[in-house]
């Protein structure tokens, strides 16, 4: 059996995490900063897929038998992941446009 306490709050740290940096390459995106940008989403990418092996694991224990206890730090995990990942997805989206911006010469802020 694994600890859950220490599971629930990798996932959260990961997905913070994952967020964060997402959120950094856009600020960085604004200033055409694009191999800070490149980073920042790699890393962002990297402590998604942590969280998300933390994830498949913990989905894996419980075997859909509800073997693991639903309680309100296993919602707020799972509320950090989605929202991580929805971040990083649009950031990706706005860096494309922030990367046209700067191919059709309009000065960003």
């Amino acid at each position: 059996m694994m600890d859950m306490e220490s599971a629930v709050m990798e996932l959260i740290i990961n997905a913070g995490e994952a967020r964060s940096c997402a959120m950094q390459a856009l600020y960085a995106a604004r200033k055409y900063q694009w191999e800070q940008v490149d980073i920042l989403l790699a890393e962002s990418q990297r402590a998604s897929k942590r969280a998300h092996a933390t994830q498949t694991e913990l989905i894996g224990f419980d075997e859909g038998e509800g073997k693991l206890p639903v309680n309100l730090i296993m919602v707020h995990a799972q509320d950090h992941i989605m929202n991580a990942m929805l971040a990083r997805d649009l950031v990706e989206e706005l860096v494309r446009i922030y990367r046209l911006l700067e191919q059709n010469g309009v000065q960003s802020q």
